[in-house]
């Protein structure tokens, strides 16, 4: 998880140095590949996924909402620093398009000093040792047996469980209704305004 977030920082800086230099470049067809980039990036599932595994059980739900509370307040300072006063001058916008690069910036500096997630330590590598010192530099000192007897339970839950491919799960009958209701609600939104708002 958390290398992953990483190389999404690194996707993610290299997008706002492109957008950065397109004025000069005088291209600005290195607006719409920046731009592209940006959208490729797995930023939103990734810092869900995250979040709510470093969170204690009794802050999972908090955690988890804070990612669309930054995404709103981003999306806010963006509107706001888009003003002509502010960033959205014929010298300035450049730095502004370049802006989405601080954010992956600080997180790539301070990402390295967090422990992988204790789920991702026991489901995946087997490492019981690793995912309680991830518990322990997470939530501090205490019993946490019953957090890593959860995991446990999760991870016996999943081997029973078949793990299918984006083209199997495209092919598969049983969940055709509730894929086409996920493409339609992101759709949607997309469609909505909501950007342009």
């Amino acid at each position: 998880r958390k290398k992953c977030l990483l190389c999404n920082n690194l996707l993610m800086i290299v997008a706002a140095s492109i957008m950065g230099c397109s004025k000069i470049a005088q291209s600005f067809e290195m607006i719409l590949i920046g731009r592209f980039m940006c959208g490729i990036s797995l930023c939103v599932p990734l810092h869900h996924q995250y979040v709510g595994e470093i969170s204690p059980r009794k802050l999972r739900g908090f955690a988890n909402s804070t990612s669309s509370f930054f995404w709103a307040l981003g999306k806010a300072v963006g509107q706001i620093s888009g003003q002509r006063e502010l960033l959205g001058s014929q010298s300035l916008w450049p730095m502004l398009m370049a802006s989405c690069g601080l954010p992956a910036l600080v997180q790539l500096v301070t990402l390295p000093f967090f422990p992988e997630s204790p789920p991702y330590l026991l489901m995946h590598k087997g490492d019981q040792e690793g995912c309680k010192k991830a518990i322990r530099q997470l939530w501090g000192e205490g019993h946490h047996q019953a957090e890593i007897d959860d995991i446990m339970k999760e991870k016996a839950t999943m081997k029973n469980t078949k793990i299918l491919s984006v083209l199997e799960l495209m092919k598969e009958r049983a969940f055709r209704w509730q894929l086409y209701m996920i493409v339609i609600l992101t759709a949607t939104v997309q469609l909505c305004g909501i950007n342009a708002v």
